[in-house]
């Protein structure tokens, strides 16, 4: 075990790094002149939900893009489960956030989900029945078999978000990194999603989540990393989930209706 110092200097045991399905040593980067994350340690629990928490523009994303090798830190080490990313990718799912992704390319949803099957597909691109049954079912998953045909463009805020959670379904991976997954989606889509997310953990996969709406992150998961540039503090959600730790993550940020509502999850 290794510890991590919070920034009240509360220490954390953590996993070691080698059994670890996400481990981050020194990770910055950089946007021009202002660092984006500076020098960021995070250690992902194995079978957990682990949460990534932090204002706008603590880094959360730019975390998750640079643990994936999406962009390029200065300085940095990123291992899964114990090995360098590259030889690790068959083992990673990803969504990213709605916003990024072109809406207007010209895609029916059963296509997007095969996407995920793309490793297992190889260079003919053969699809087979099976890969059809699979892509099928990963829709059911999420409530979304019956619009199989669909142009992906067509669909609702919602409706796509299930439908890229389905396509990281197909790759049947260890690790599941989401960015945002609940932002703009209606009360039903989220209901939907966490409940795949749960069955996942169920199912001994690890699942991280870039999350924004703090009021869920008790209800939601395990763990939680808290970040504003700079590492805050990391653990299970008891621990590291504090109005202390929301202080130093956010300073002056919160708004009084959040920390009136966080007041009362907290107790």
């Amino acid at each position: 075990m290794i510890e991590l110092a919070t920034h009240d200097g509360v220490k954390i045991d953590l996993p070691d790094i080698d059994s670890s399905p996400l481990a981050v040593r020194g990770l910055t980067v950089s946007y021009g002149q202002k660092p984006a994350v500076f020098s960021v340690d995070m250690t992902v629990q194995p079978g957990a939900m682990t949460a990534i928490i932090g204002p706008n523009g603590a880094g959360k994303s730019t975390l998750l893009k640079a643990a994936l090798g999406i962009v390029k830190p200065l300085s940095g080490q990123v291992t899964v489960f114990g090995r360098p990313l590259d030889s690790q990718r068959s083992r990673i799912a990803y969504v990213p956030q709605r916003a990024s992704v072109d809406w207007d390319f010209p895609t029916r949803v059963l296509d997007v989900v095969l996407m995920g099957l793309y490793r297992e597909l190889g260079l003919l691109r053969r699809v087979r029945a099976r890969h059809l049954a699979r892509a099928m079912d990963c829709l059911a998953r999420v409530g979304m078999h019956d619009f199989a045909d669909r142009q992906i463009g067509q669909l609702s805020g919602g409706q796509q978000q299930r439908v890229f959670l389905a396509r990281a379904l197909a790759q049947d991976a260890d690790l599941y990194l989401l960015d945002e997954p609940f932002a703009g989606v209606d009360a039903a889509t989220e209901k939907a999603i966490i409940t795949v997310l749960k069955s996942l953990k169920a199912a001994g996969k690890t699942v991280v989540v870039v999350h924004h709406d703090l009021a869920t992150v008790t209800d939601y998961f395990d763990h939680v990393f808290l970040i504003n540039t700079r590492p805050v503090a990391e653990g299970p959600v008891a621990e590291a989930f504090t109005a202390d730790t929301l202080q130093a993550t956010y300073g002056g940020r919160l708004a009084t209706a959040q920390v009136d509502q966080l007041a009362r999850v907290l107790g």
